[in-house]
């Protein structure tokens, strides 16, 4: 089919996916700037890890001020609670999610060129960055994704869970509870990476989005003349050292790492390849990487996970490719120069995004790289979707 009709598509929903709620209404938390969801008919909240993606597009699209409204709102729920939650609702207080405010600051400044506006960023990431530090961080050193939860929300949570994965399993109301709050945080909720103790592990990507936010911040104080960049080179520098030390396997893979049994995960995920999105592996470790593509890529993308014996149904897991992922891979193959590698994902993709709009007339939230179609392992109804899926394929059909 033409792209224009997708084009058009997205050019139109931009507007009937945007929302203006300065005064808190029920659990919904008030923002200062109009903001994206992800659908117009679910989701309606301002999501952290979605918004980076549909910001991409964003600016892809001519729409510069409202990915700068994004962000700004962003930063207002930093300075407010000192993380930014999920979402701006009263029940995402408990939790973030993965951090990628600071290359949205980095996306918005290089637009703007706004120094005035880049020191008060530059504030608030800080404050952000204290909450991973002190919230977030585990006795080896790295980080991980947690969650805080009452005692009297334990067996919900619990009960919540085992639902999405459509099966029991034998571990205790507490351990599964925060084990899926773990897999909330993470975004990835649920999938197989951590087996049911999430808890108990040093994150990969997490901790490289962490690099990612060290290595901008040493930036941001260059340019506005902070003289801290020592302070942030030595952070992201200690970091590295210590994922390798933790989390490197015998074919040079960054893997989850149980710091409890002191074990690697064995499951092989797009989560390798964030060292290589943040720009910390080594050439030979990124190598090893490509050597291992075919394990998570399809006809039709790259999947979450590596295919597994399938005997508990994730969300987060082979067959189904959600647009950020796409995106992640793509950009860490460009980083490294493995260019003819992230145009053939990159082409599989808007194929896959084309041919189901040709076929449903909508975009989606998520999509069955295997074989090329909707039929994916799902936790709800699965939605139509503009945000994330709309700001990916805009960015990839630039490039």
């Amino acid at each position: 089919m033409e792209k224009q009709s997708v084009y058009d598509y997205i050019k139109n929903g931009w507007d009937r996916c945007t929302r203006d709620t300065m005064s808190d209404d029920g659990t919904l938390i008030g923002l200062p700037y109009p903001y994206t969801v992800p659908s117009e008919e679910s989701f309606n909240e301002l999501y952290y890890w979605d918004t980076y993606f549909t910001n991409v597009g964003l600016l892809k699209s001519e729409r510069a001020e409202l990915a700068k409204n994004n962000t700004d709102n962003i930063l207002y729920l930093v300075d407010k609670y000192g993380f930014m939650p999920n979402g701006n609702r009263t029940y995402y207080l408990n939790r973030s999610q993965p951090p990628f405010l600071s290359e949205m600051v980095r996306d918005v400044y290089e637009y703007y060129q706004d120094k005035s506006w880049l020191k008060k960023a530059y504030d608030a990431l800080k404050k952000e960055y204290s909450f991973w530090m002190t919230k977030r961080i585990t006795p080896i050193g790295l980080n991980r994704y947690d969650s805080y939860i009452t005692p009297e929300q334990i067996s919900g949570y619990a009960s919540d869970f085992r639902a999405r994965i459509g099966t029991d399993v034998a571990v205790d109301d507490e351990n599964m509870a925060r084990h899926g709050m773990v897999t909330a945080e993470s975004g990835w909720d649920m999938n197989p990476r951590w087996k049911f103790e999430g808890y108990n592990y040093a994150h990969v990507d997490l901790n490289s989005l962490l690099y990612l936010l060290e290595k901008n911040m040493a930036y941001f104080s260059s340019v506005l003349n902070e003289n801290e960049e020592e302070l942030w080179n030595e952070r992201k520098e200690k970091r590295a050292e210590l994922m390798e030390k933790y989390m490197l396997n015998s074919e040079k893979l960054y893997l989850d790492y149980n710091y409890s049994d002191n074990t690697l995960s064995d499951v092989f995920s797009v989560a390798s390849l964030y060292p290589m999105f943040a720009g910390l592996a080594t050439k030979e470790q990124a190598e090893a990487v490509v050597k291992n593509l075919g394990r998570i890529e399809e006809k039709y993308g790259v999947a979450c996970c590596e295919k597994g014996d399938g005997k508990i149904k994730y969300q987060w897991d082979y067959p189904n490719g959600w647009a950020c992922l796409q995106y992640v891979v793509i950009k860490a193959l460009q980083n490294y120069g493995y260019n003819d590698h992230a145009q053939r994902i990159a082409r599989k993709y808007i194929n896959l995004v084309e041919a189901v709009f040709e076929e449903t007339g909508n975009l989606w939230e998520k999509y069955n790289v295997a074989d090329g179609n909707i039929n994916v392992q799902n936790e709800y109804k699965m939605p139509k979707m503009l945000g994330w899926s709309a700001g990916v394929y805009l960015a990839l059909c630039d490039q």
